[in-house]
């Protein structure tokens, strides 16, 4: 279009002129005007509805028109700056992706996911205040299963295959730092009392060996793993010291027969009391022909197989029997057992093997002079343990891969680290897969290029500016992650492994409706170049906006669910939102407008280098009359009128137009067209056109095909049908129907093989556990502030009360296991024993001791003279009088922790194996004996924290789990209210508390996104009931997720939560833009949702591909995680928010939609044509009197006025004149188009044709042109005048005095002659 056409926009000297505040709503001569009035320019739907010839919502036109404006203003001003704002924009978002630098990459389980902020954190915060950091121990686990599923493993190979697994432990070594690191060095091991002779304490320190838990403790060869590895002797002792061959109990009676040791009889009563007699020198051999078989087995000289299954009933004890009782659930998995409770059949063997935690391994060798000539650190600790780990998995996957090559192998073994196996797959999937991300935004940048390419037209194709918006919304991405880094939210799997692509479709979206909208525009000769990016962010910025908002809202919501995974995860989605949104709106636009610039010069799409060829231009024509083609060209006839000065008659002229005349030119020879065809094609045989634009106009034919074309000519139509309507709403009926019961089906729960890649030994390990050993750690924890001397009784009331939970391992008399006050009690009871013995037989007085006494009787004589009185401590007075338990089984409180430094120090198999973790921990005190004089007992700090450890089995489901956890804090509640502070902890309270409020925080955040969605809505579209059909469909869209959910066996965790909640979010994307095309649309429900449908269709749909696209990368994942949780129920979301957005919002829309914001009073499907704002006036030398307006060139036409009415005047201001002119228009046509074409395109020849013969067609048309002449009020002239030059630029915004108003009407009747 020329640049004269638009008065407002005049091109000055080549620059590009800024629009003044009037001229940012300039009605251009645009069909939207007509029927998608507020859409286009709300203001004009304000001016009809003042001049009360429509109705319709005035206070979303004022809200809309006020955003208009500012959004026009914006793209002017990125419009008349694009190369600044464009280089300005990526600078700032290079700079925020400096942030990066500063990523903080978290894998920390517990962090990630232990509600932050919540009891669960407070009680893990406090645990490892206590403990400190990485305490406690480590298990290095072996599961073994057959590999013919459901075959009994309980046989002598199978055991032996176990056997030879387990011992690969005990022979694994690492070296770091120029040290060789065995499992003696790691292993949590018991450690024996000292008895102050350095040989026999040494002997016994290297005796006791590693802990290990498994099926084999039932049997001789369990002896095999216990050692010692080291050739160990003992004086006057001729046989090999280990375990194979080791009966403790003869050991010492020889020592004692041999050897002058003055504790025998300490050690012999230490043995005794944890329950190591023989040994495993009386346990059945799985192999009784094996040589080193002892002859004391039972079935060493049958030679007889065990029964296995009988001897694995109840389970196993170690070496230290009395403590060391393996539960049967620990061992195997799968159990059937006979009508006598016999196990006789089972598919699943586990061995543990027990080492050090990093901060107990840590302060183990501290002091040690192993590490003296380095710098010993936790974090080094931590490196040798998961080193020796890892080698420990290799070894035992490289020897059954040998014996799987051999074909001798019927049985897997899986080894696995509880902990550290886990985190470092955490760490893996925690790593960015650039490949992935690299093909997964290539994929992305095809598809934006092919689905905005031109096939037949270079020029006007879009490819180039999908590359750019892609490769913007991939900066802007960088740019979020760079500055939320910088605000300190850590990344994690989540970030790493979904970010990247979720935001990467739905920030394409936007890109998308804009790149369709500037289109559209591209194509619209009515509107000036000048203020096609204004035009454009004014038609479709209120949509960008409404639809990131609610997602940016929707994502900040979802932050409400306290896992912090995920929440790092909403905030960083909510920040990436806003970035592309900002890149959409001020970037993407100034690519278009530099774009624009190439399409002027006609040089290719992407290979702007070169330009179009002008012999490449094709005009297509459509049998009809000359009103077809202006409408297939969007070119409305205009017709300028203006007063006469001096005279009451007005002056009516054609407004010049090259085009206009093109098509005059061409009428004739399209009406004796019969199909729409090319100019060329018209005028030449079909015999003899060439071969080149046969291909071309079949190409041109098979790309005519688009989705608007399908929207309005098929798919409109065919949802205006009643059957189809009824149909649709019972088809989602039912589907709602059915989301309700699948939502009844869901389940709570993550299962644990999610988290890592399938076909892996860590996926087999993990797959075997959940289905053969649901057995977990239990420990309730008592804290300080709590006087544990005096309440003893409350502490045994406290132990008792978890007998109800039936998930808890008993006792074969059904009661619970002894805990650390529990065996503090009893040894103090044996002490007391002796003493009164003693005291009978009189070995010990109240003053002293006698030779004769034993050693426990001095001990507890030491004890009863402690007072706990620090400035008194001892008193023998109280030797007779003070009992160390009293009748009722308490322990005498005053001198507890007196009893507690002496019980640590001396029973300390009983204190290590009772699990307790006694914090601060208790003293260090030695009693030497009969020569040991000292009475005075240092008495050990209050207690802050103590542990009863619980079994817990049956554990498999997640209702059982939560189950146990109620029942668990239900107890904690009870005695928090008596006086007790406690809590529980373990794996299951961990891992799966979180569900105990998931679904409640769940909904709050659904109920709060909803009403915040829906109140963005209806504010920025100032309709309620739109906006409440709008939520009803998103909200049908959730539902039908969760209830697929359901149906597909996924489970409710914190992930699809998270995805449920920001669900309301995307569906704005799919359901807004449809929403609000109808609702600016003019005309009845159903020709308003061809309307929408034909406009949004496209743009949607694109948007839901690319949405889908940038989530189809996800289930390449190697993590069943990724695909289960994120790629299937995204990929669903968005499914159902095309069906929803797409099919069913429609004929919502079409049945009970509101009306539209703007409807005419006379013509129900289009308003007047607005009248345009008045063209400013020039600029005058101050000696300009009069007043001038431009004068448009003349179009070669005769006009002839039949009538002239003048309405009487309604204001003093202006007069309104009616105007029925005739037009007669003459149009000469040549012989050839060829030569026409020629003559319109080719301006370099000097040469001039021969006149061809002409054909000549007058054209009569009538039409009715509603003329407003304005007059100056008096006096305002001679004001005016005197004021000229002071005022310039408040005139250039003000109707000149005798301005004229031009009305812009179509042709009503069209003739050919």
């Amino acid at each position: 279009m020329e640049s004269w056409s638009n008065p407002a926009f005049r091109n000055t000297q080549g620059s590009i002129t800024a629009p003044t505040r009037r001229e940012a709503f300039q009605i251009h001569p645009d069909s939207d005007i007509s029927t998608r009035t507020s859409w286009s320019n709300a203001k004009v739907g304000l001016s009809e509805i003042k001049k009360g010839r429509a109705e319709g919502n005035k206070p979303a036109l004022w809200m809309r028109m006020h955003m208009q404006r500012h959004l026009y203003h914006l793209g002017c001003f990125i419009h008349q700056h694009a190369g600044k704002v464009l280089f300005v924009g990526l600078l700032l978002l290079s700079t925020f992706c400096v942030g990066l630098k500063s990523a903080v990459l978290e894998t920390n389980i517990n962090t990630l996911w232990v509600e932050a902020g919540g009891r669960l954190s407070e009680e893990l915060q406090y645990q490892q205040q206590q403990l400190g950091p990485g305490a406690g121990s480590t298990s290095q686990m072996l599961i073994q299963t057959p590999k013919r599923r459901g075959a009994n493993v309980l046989t002598r190979d199978a055991l032996l295959v176990h056997l030879k697994a387990a011992m690969l432990a005990t022979q694994v070594e690492v070296t770091m730092y120029d040290i060789t690191w065995k499992l003696k060095d790691l292993c949590a091991a018991t450690s024996p009392p000292t008895f102050g002779d350095y040989n026999m304490d040494n002997i016994l320190e290297r005796l006791f060996p590693c802990v290990i838990v498994g099926p084999l403790d039932c049997f001789w060869e369990g002896s095999k793993l216990l050692g010692p590895w080291q050739p160990l002797s003992v004086p006057q002792y001729s046989g090999s010291l280990q375990w194979t061959q080791l009966s403790p109990q003869k050991l010492l009676a020889m020592m004692e027969a041999t050897v002058s040791f003055p504790q025998a009889t300490a050690l012999k009563n230490f043995l005794l009391q944890a329950g190591i007699t023989s040994g495993y020198q009386e346990k059945p051999c799985l192999d009784p022909t094996d040589p080193d078989c002892p002859a004391s087995a039972p079935n060493k000289l049958t030679a007889e197989e065990p029964d296995i299954g009988a001897q694995l009933t109840g389970g196993c004890h170690g070496f230290a029997a009395k403590y060391m009782h393996w539960p049967e659930e620990l061992l195997i998995g799968g159990a059937q057992k006979n009508k006598t409770g016999h196990v006789v059949h089972a598919e699943a063997l586990q061995t543990m093997v027990q080492l050090m935690g990093e901060q107990n391994f840590y302060e183990f060798y501290q002091d040690h002079y192993k590490v003296h000539h380095f710098e010993w650190t936790v974090d080094k600790a931590k490196l040798i343990l998961e080193a020796w780990q890892d080698q420990f998995t290799q070894e035992v996957q490289e020897v059954l891969a040998v014996a799987d090559g051999n074909g001798s192998s019927t049985q897997n073994v899986y080894a696995f680290a509880s902990d550290t196996s886990l985190q470092r797959i955490l760490a893996r999937f925690s790593d960015v897969s650039f490949t992935r991300v690299g093909l997964g935004y290539l994929l992305m940048l095809l598809y934006a290029c092919v689905s905005l390419l031109r096939w037949t037209d270079a020029v006007r194709s879009q490819s180039g500016i999908a590359m750019m918006g892609v490769l913007l919304v991939a900066i802007a991405i960088a740019a979020g992650l760079g500055l939320c880094s910088l605000l300190g939210i850590p990344f994690n799997a989540i970030t790493t492994q979904v970010i990247p692509f979720l935001a990467l479709g739905l920030g394409v979206d936007d890109m998308f409706m804009l790149a369709h909208t500037f289109s559209e525009l591209a194509s619209n000769t009515a509107v000036p170049e000048q203020a096609q990016i204004g035009e454009g962010l004014k038609r479709v910025g209120v949509c960008v906006v409404m639809a990131s908002l609610s997602n940016t809202l929707a994502f900040f919501v979802a932050a409400v669910i306290p896992i912090p995974a995920l929440r790092a995860f909403c905030l960083q989605a909510a920040v990436l939102t806003l970035f592309n949104m900002a890149a959409m709106l001020f970037l993407f636009p100034a690519v278009v407008s530099i774009d624009m610039r190439r399409r002027s010069a006609r040089r290719l799409d992407v290979f702007c280098c070169f330009s179009a060829s002008a012999s490449d231009a094709v005009l297509e024509l459509k049998k009809g009359t000359l009103d077809d083609c202006r409408k297939q060209y969007d070119l409305p006839k205009k017709i300028l009128a203006r007063a006469l000065p001096g005279t009451q008659q007005c002056e009516t002229i054609l407004a010049p137009m090259d085009l206009e005349a093109q098509l005059q030119d061409f009428e004739v020879m399209s009406a004796v067209q019969e199909t729409c065809s090319s100019s060329m094609q018209q005028l030449t045989d079909d015999e003899r056109r060439p071969l080149r634009d046969r291909c071309a106009e079949t190409q041109r034919e098979c790309c005519s095909f688009s989705i608007t074309w399908f929207a309005c000519e098929v798919y409109g139509p065919f949802l205006e049908k009643t059957w189809v309507k009824l149909t649709i709403v019972l088809m989602f009926l039912m589907l709602i129907a059915g989301a309700t019961w699948g939502i009844t089906q869901v389940d709570d729960g993550l299962e644990v093989t999610d988290l890592v890649p399938r076909h892996t030994t860590e996926y087999e390990f993990l797959a075997a556990r959940s289905e053969y050993f649901d057995f977990y750690y239990m420990f309730a924890v008592t804290q300080g502030n709590y006087d544990y001397p005096k309440h003893q009784q409350l502490l045994y009331s406290y132990q008792d009360a978890f007998t109800r939970i039936g998930s808890i391992i008993k006792n074969d008399d059904g009661g619970l296991p002894d805990f650390w006050l529990g065996m503090f009690r009893d040894w103090l009871i044996k002490l007391q024993q002796a003493f009164d013995r003693d005291w009978r037989d009189g070995c010990i007085v109240q003053q002293k001791w006698y030779a004769n006494a034993s050693n426990d009787a001095i001990l507890a004589y030491k004890l009863l003279v402690q007072t706990g009185d620090v400035d008194n401590p001892v008193s023998k007075v109280q030797v007779n009088t003070v009992r160390l338990v009293d009748g009722h089984g308490f322990i005498y409180q005053k001198a507890f922790y007196n009893y507690l430094t002496a019980w640590a120090s001396h029973d300390v198999l009983a204190y290590a194996t009772s699990m307790a973790s006694l914090v601060p921990a208790p003293r260090i005190w030695h009693h030497e004996g009969h020569t040991d004089y000292e009475l005075r007992i240092p008495k050990s700090s209050a207690l802050t924290y103590t542990q009863l450890p619980f079994y817990l089995h049956n554990m498999a489901d997640t209702k059982d789990i939560m189950s146990v956890i109620e029942e668990a804090r239900a107890i904690c509640d009870k005695y928090e209210e008596k006086g007790l502070p406690n809590f529980v902890t373990g794996v299951p309270f961990t891992f799966w508390e979180q569900y105990m409020h998931l679904r409640y925080y769940m909904m709050v955040a659904l109920a709060v996104t909803t009403i915040i969605t829906f109140l963005v809505i209806a504010v920025i579209l100032m309709n309620p009931w739109l906006a409440a059909i709008v939520m009803f469909v998103i909200v049908s869209m959730v539902m039908e997720l969760f209830g697929l959910m359901g149906l597909m066996g996924i489970k409710l965790s914190a992930i699809p939560a998270v995805v449920l909640i920001i669900g309301v979010g995307i569906g704005v994307e799919f359901t807004v833009h449809i929403s609000m095309g109808f609702v600016t649309s003019i005309g009845s429900r159903n020709r308003r949702m061809c309307m929408t449908l034909t406009h949004m269709m496209a743009p949607v749909v694109h948007g839901a591909i690319s949405t889908l696209l940038g989530v189809l990368m996800l289930a390449f994942s190697e993590f069943d995680f990724i695909v289960r949780y994120f790629f299937y129920t995204l990929g669903l979301l968005v499914l159902l928010g095309v069906l929803n957005g797409l099919v069913f919002l429609p004929v919502l829309l079409s049945v009970l939609g509101p009306p539209g914001e703007l409807t005419p009073t006379d013509d129900p499907n289009r308003i007047h044509c607005p009248t345009p704002e008045p063209s400013p006036p020039r600029d005058r030398a101050p000696a300009a009197r009069s007043y001038s307006r431009r004068v448009y060139p003349r179009a070669n036409s005769d006009i002839s006025l039949s009538t002239i009415t003048e309405e009487p005047q309604s204001y003093q201001s202006s007069h309104e004149i009616i105007v029925e002119p005739e037009v007669v228009v003459t149009t000469t046509y040549p012989n050839s188009s060829r030569q026409q074409q020629q003559q319109h395109t080719s301006s370099s020849t000097n040469n001039t044709p021969t006149p061809p013969p002409r054909h000549v067609t007058t054209v009569t048309a009538k039409t009715m042109v509603k003329v407003e002449v304005h007059t100056p009020l008096p006096g305002q002239v001679l004001e005016h005048k005197e004021s000229s030059q002071k005022h310039r630029r408040r005139r250039d915004n003000t109707t000149p005095p005798g301005g004229v108003k031009i009305s812009e009407m179509t042709d009503s009747d069209s003739s050919s002659k």
